[in-house]
């Protein structure tokens, strides 16, 4: 599978510099293709002209917007074809695509947009019928059936652990890739994002994620609690 690299593929963003507070000493295994799929989705439908353009000023938008780039096209079929196949890309790999993205003045909407398409991607690995019976049973039957399922996209795809405390459920990520890509911690919008998004398509619950512990802040992970009742 040919590898391509964004950092180096010469336009003018390459040299903006880093726009996050803090740089932080992150590091993790291997994770899941759907995540850096996701990030280079949304920043390629934010880029997106909205109308019908001409050929010579859509050539124009490839050159100045990263998510019209044939750099970024060819990344997304390469984890797209890594999702396929079942193979998980480097973390930090996708460190640097989120510290890239993190440069972006619209960061927190790409991240955010991220998020949700991230969340969707990995709730699809859940069968049919188990999220049919998370979302439409009694609660009584139902709840355990969506925090299993929940707890298991926690594990295997954000590298995290998901708890219940009574009516809450904690979201807890030591090492977020987009942790310290932005600044004022808009980076963890991707995985707050992801977390509302995972609640809303398994448990149908549409409550407030609140971001309670973070990496930038001096913590030692990333922490999300939201409420998780029904609409």
């Amino acid at each position: 599978m040919q590898r391509t690299s964004l950092a180096n593929d010469g336009r003018s963003y390459r040299a903006t510099p880093l726009a996050s507070d803090t740089v932080l000493p992150l590091s993790g295994g291997s994770l899941d293709a759907r995540l850096p799929l996701a990030l280079l989705e949304a920043v390629k439908a934010i880029d997106t002209p909205a109308a019908e353009l001409d050929a010579d000023f859509v050539h124009e938008l490839r050159n100045k917007r990263l998510g019209l780039s044939d750099t970024v096209l060819q990344q997304i079929r390469r984890y797209g074809d890594a999702v396929r196949a079942r193979q998980r890309i480097t973390y930090d790999e996708i460190l640097a695509l989120a510290r890239l993205i993190g440069r972006r003045p619209d960061a927190d909407l790409a991240f955010r947009e991220a998020g949700r398409r991230w969340a969707k991607a990995i709730v699809d690995t859940v069968g049919g019928a188990r999220r049919g019976a998370a979302r439409s049973l009694p609660a009584l039957l139902a709840r355990p059936i969506a925090l299993g399922a929940l707890r298991r996209l926690a594990r295997r795809h954000m590298d995290g652990t998901l708890v219940r405390q009574g009516s809450t459920l904690l979201l807890d990520v030591p090492a977020p890739v987009s942790a310290d890509a932005a600044p004022k911690g808009a980076g963890c919008g991707l995985y707050e994002a992801a977390f509302r998004e995972s609640l809303l398509l398994l448990a149908d619950a549409d409550g407030a994620v609140e971001h309670v512990m973070c990496r930038t802040r001096g913590d030692s992970s990333c922490q999300w609690r939201a409420e998780w009742r029904r609409r």
